[in-house]
């Protein structure tokens, strides 16, 4: 066992390395139901990737006209039938394929749309609705609390103490530590799985994610931006 409490690997492939988790995060797309028995048969739980208010797509009738700068997808309207229809099938068809369960990404809405706040909370609800009862892992959210609490199983503060940059990776700044100090302070009032998400290079960088996530009860994954790591 590699000790880590969960994986973030969106590569394909390494089936062998992933079994030795307990806990994955992977795309759908690259994995056949095959490989998830092969995974489900060695004890591992997988969970399937969904973006919630991103869209990598090709142009559709939900795509708003700005995109994220980092990754170049279109943001959506969140509350858009089509887009709701299409996310749930997205989940539906992960679960049938053998996920375990899911992992829902781009929930920051807050910070580009605060609007869709509330569109989001009831995509996150239909989700739940059409997964229950099987694990669902959030990904920061923190504009959707205590709400989100009472629809996921657990939270994943990504990027809690380092991140990515231009120049490479590096500690957030004294005064968003401490930012994140707070909101993690709330997370620990939950009933809920919480993990820390970080970026580094080195050891020292890695330690101090490590140290400073179980402060505030988080188990840590550290891994590269392109969560490329097994």
């Amino acid at each position: 066992m590699t000790g880590s409490p969960i994986c973030f690997y969106y590569g394909n492939g390494r089936l062998t390395e992933l079994a030795g988790y307990p806990r994955v995060v992977l795309q759908p797309d690259f994995y056949s139901s095959e490989e998830l028995k092969f995974l489900k048969e060695r004890g591992v739980q997988t969970l399937g990737y969904l973006t919630l208010s991103e869209d990598q797509g090709p142009p559709a009738v939900w795509q708003r006209a700005e995109k994220n700068p980092d990754w170049g997808g279109h943001f959506v309207h969140v509350g858009h039938p089509q887009w709701v229809e299409h996310v749930v099938g997205q989940a539906r068809d992960a679960m049938a394929a053998g996920f375990d369960g899911l992992f829902l990404d781009t929930l920051n809405v807050e910070l580009t749309f605060p609007e869709d706040v509330p569109h989001l909370l009831t995509l996150v609800a239909a989700i739940r609705a059409e997964a229950k009862p099987a694990y669902m892992l959030a990904n920061r959210g923190f504009g959707m609390l205590p709400r989100l609490a009472e629809l996921v199983d657990g939270v994943v503060f990504e990027s809690f103490s380092a991140r990515w940059t231009d120049d490479g990776y590096a500690p957030w700044p004294p005064d968003v530590l401490e930012f994140h100090a707070q909101i993690a302070e709330q997370l620990l009032r939950l009933q809920l799985d919480l993990y820390a998400l970080d970026y580094a290079d080195t050891p020292g960088l890695t330690d101090f994610a490590i140290r400073r996530a179980h402060q505030f009860g988080m188990q840590c994954v550290v891994s590269d931006r392109a969560l490329s790591r097994v």
